[in-house]
């Protein structure tokens, strides 16, 4: 008969994801709560003002993305509106995206062209 315990490697894998998820929403719970009392309830972006039910709109961006980066003065963080954030992180993506496809590539650092490299000899030449 087939039993529906899960095998205890899944069980270990299934505690400490639990584990790390409970550590994390508490390490969140005190930056967010740090940055509320520093910061104006403002989104850094846009601007919009969060008050009330509303404030659980407002989101802690960590500007360098390391969110291990906690300073207790909060110079790590801004308040961003949960769209201003999505917006910020999906920029973040695409950029490192581009910088992985083009580390492959070789382009030339630069043409060459040098617009002004005269300039000084043409000014002469017209005194």
């Amino acid at each position: 008969m087939a039993s529906n315990k899960a095998p205890s490697g899944q069980d270990g894998r299934d505690r400490v994801v639990a584990e790390a998820r409970k550590n994390r929403e508490q390490r969140e719970t005190t930056y967010r709560e740090q940055a509320l009392k520093l910061f104006p309830w403002i989104c850094a972006r846009c601007g919009r003002e969060f008050s009330g039910k509303k404030l659980r709109e407002l989101t802690v961006h960590h500007k360098d993305h390391n969110h291990d980066n906690n300073p207790p003065d909060g110079s790590n963080w801004e308040l961003l509106c949960i769209y201003c954030h999505d917006n910020e992180h999906s920029r973040y993506q695409a950029a490192e995206a581009y910088d992985g496809a083009s580390s492959g590539e070789s382009h030339p650092a630069s043409s060459g062209f040098r617009p002004f490299a005269d300039l000084e000899s043409l000014l002469k030449d017209k005194k």
